[in-house]
């Protein structure tokens, strides 16, 4: 009968073949064939495993990035494994309720929760607002919880029925609230501590309502970006921008390298702020500014146990209340009336009391006209569209000091190491560089200072005939127009003058999401207050068996045990092949003798006889 051979190009001599009764005959590889092949299969394993290293662990990061942008599926509410919180946002102008959720950790302790926002079935975020804010309640803190109660009865009918026991309820209150009497404040929390768990089964107690700080505020906003952006994630991969960080209070221990995060600087209507971490310790010129340090510089722990130091992120966080856009324009036109009002009394003149004698103001585009009423009188205005004069203007409204250490209103800052940094500019740093001037993202300050050169100089008519052309932003409306030469020369000013970034600093982006999404400081807020739930599940896996335990890693973290087990896997292999071939060698030295058999602990085989 016939026999069925196959055989391997390398080395041309392997081969097997099938005898007619359909079992393999024993291979001859020789010993030098055999070193040759397992040297080949450990390179081609090392080679494959440095591969796939670099490649999963860029593409995990990269995959992650891409569902943070594309992930808009609705949240499956029928998943047992996932779980909420909720933040409802009490601001000034009014509340807003944000439903998040997030799967089982994935037992790391170098990671937080992947908290995302929930979405609804039509793949839209669980987000709801209501208006007035929560500070008109001062007068009635007992209809408070009335008023708060379509938002909760909105994120009760989004949160499964059996998940709301242990769903965290947060109600945080921000500006509106910081202005009223403690008193006031009490009030309001304390009707809010006692009617929430009447009506709702949330997971509701006395530290989930509070009036957060400035301070609070701003690094919850750093957190959001940072975790969005990814920069919390541990990393050994060289492509990615690392600081040296010397943990507070360690300082006699060696300090560590982690991803460098950004900072943030948010330019509002009112208020301007700014924050980045610290990554060194600081020095300070004089024991005053030490003690105002204290307040501006905010340490805590992200990761899951306090008694670890390796996630301490030391944050400076500045808030400057009359430095938002619209609040800085109005302390500019007080101080233009006022010094108009001196000039006319002392020259007796009459600028600005009509318009066809108005007063130059370099901060309007181009012929552009205004008016100014303050105390019963009316000053008039018309641009002259002159960028440069018009930062000339603004430079004293930094209110610096020539203290050492200090920015805007001489209040201290901390050296931002230039080189080796980032930020992003939200709300009026995006707004300035986008609507009208449509350079939004990567901030250059040379391409901005001409673009808003050129606005300015451009003639109030021609500018109205573009937006009439819908040539801006959707969103832009005259109002924008009018004062974009103004506000742009502002930021250029709280930039480079105020904070001291440099002319040259080509790490601003300006931005009005991050993948798609408005980051939120109640994202933040959530992520801080839930750092502990990751150590809760991970003793609870532990406790369940070691077996579990290194089933919740995933293979990241244990591929150098998988490349020992393959080469125990191998080494076994190739220690059968040897133990073959001295086989097959006994067998043609001694022939097929029981002997042989015997000595090999076989049984002896049954010699065909002749016919």
């Amino acid at each position: 009968m016939g026999r069925l051979s196959i055989s391997c190009l390398l080395p041309a001599s392997w081969h097997f073949s099938l005898a007619p009764v359909g079992c393999p005959r024993l291979p001859h590889p020789s010993l030098r064939q055999l070193l040759l092949a397992g040297g080949a299969a450990v390179a081609l394993l090392y080679c494959s495993l440095l591969l796939l290293r670099s490649r999963y662990g860029r593409a995990r990061t990269f995959h992650r990035y891409l569902a943070r942008v594309t992930d808009t599926e609705a949240t499956d509410t029928a998943n047992p494994n996932l779980n909420y919180g909720i933040v409802v946002d009490c601001g000034s102008s009014g509340s807003r309720i944000f439903v998040y959720c997030w799967p089982r950790h994935n037992g790391n302790p170098h990671d937080l929760l992947d908290i995302k926002q929930m979405r609804d079935k039509n793949r839209k975020p669980v987000v709801m607002k209501i208006k007035p804010g929560i500070s008109e309640f001062a007068s009635s803190p007992e209809k408070v919880s009335d008023y708060i109660s379509p938002l909760l009865s909105f994120a009760a009918e989004h949160v499964p029925r059996a998940k709301h026991k242990e769903t965290p309820l947060y109600i945080l209150c921000t500006a509106g609230m910081r202005i009223l009497p403690e008193s006031q404040q009490k009030a309001i929390l304390e009707d809010l501590l006692t009617d929430i768990p009447v009506q709702f089964d949330f997971l509701f107690s006395d530290s989930h309502a509070e009036v957060i700080s400035g301070k609070q505020e701003g690094v919850y906003a750093w957190i959001g970006i940072n975790f969005v952006l990814g920069r919390f994630e541990h990393t050994d991969d060289e492509e990615e921008a690392m600081v040296e960080v010397h943990i507070p209070g360690s300082e006699h221990q060696e300090s560590i390298f982690r991803k460098r995060t950004v900072g943030i600087l948010d330019m509002g209507g009112v208020s301007t702020q700014i924050a980045y971490e610290v990554p060194k310790t600081v020095s300070f010129a004089s024991s005053q500014q030490e003690e105002v340090a204290k307040n501006l510089l905010a340490e805590f722990n992200l990761g899951c146990d306090a008694h670890q130091t390796e996630h301490v992120y030391r944050v400076y966080v500045a808030t400057f209340l009359g430095f938002g856009g619209n609040a800085a324009r109005q302390r500019y036109e007080d101080s233009l009336f006022a010094s108009t009002v001196l000039k006319n009394r002392l020259l007796g003149r009459q600028s600005g009391l009509s318009s066809d004698s108005p007063v130059l103001d370099p901060c309007l585009p181009l012929d552009a006209q205004d008016e100014i009423q303050q105390n019963g009188q009316t000053l008039h205005l018309r641009g002259t569209g002159d960028f440069h004069l018009c930062r000339e203007l603004l430079q004293p409204f930094m209110n610096k000091t020539n203290e050492t250490q200090t920015s805007l209103n001489g209040v201290y800052q901390p050296a931002v190491h230039f080189h080796n940094s980032e930020f992003y500019g939200f709300s009026e740093f995006y707004y300035c560089t986008e609507d009208v001037l449509r350079m939004g993202g990567d901030y250059n300050a040379a391409k901005f200072t001409r673009a808003a050169k050129d606005y300015c100089a451009t003639k109030w008519s021609v500018l109205r005939e573009r937006f009439d052309r819908g040539l801006y932003a959707s969103h832009a409306d005259l109002h924008r127009l009018k004062y974009q030469c103004f506000k742009s020369a502002w930021m250029y000013e709280v930039f480079h003058s105020g904070f001291s970034f440099p002319v040259g600093y080509s790490n601003l982006k300006t931005a009005l999401q991050v993948y798609d999404k408005e980051v939120q400081w109640t994202l933040g807020a959530i992520l801080y207050r839930t750092r502990f739930l990751p150590l809760r599940d991970i003793q609870q896996e532990n406790f369940r068996g070691s077996h579990s335990h290194w089933r919740s890693f995933s293979f990241v973290y244990n591929h150098y045990l998988f490349f020992a087990c393959f080469l125990v896997v191998l080494l076994s292999i190739l220690l059968y092949l040897l133990r073959l071939r001295r086989i097959h060698r006994r067998m043609l030295r001694n022939g097929s003798s029981p002997s042989l058999w015997i000595e090999e602990g076989l049984p002896p085989q049954k010699m065909a006889g002749p016919l």
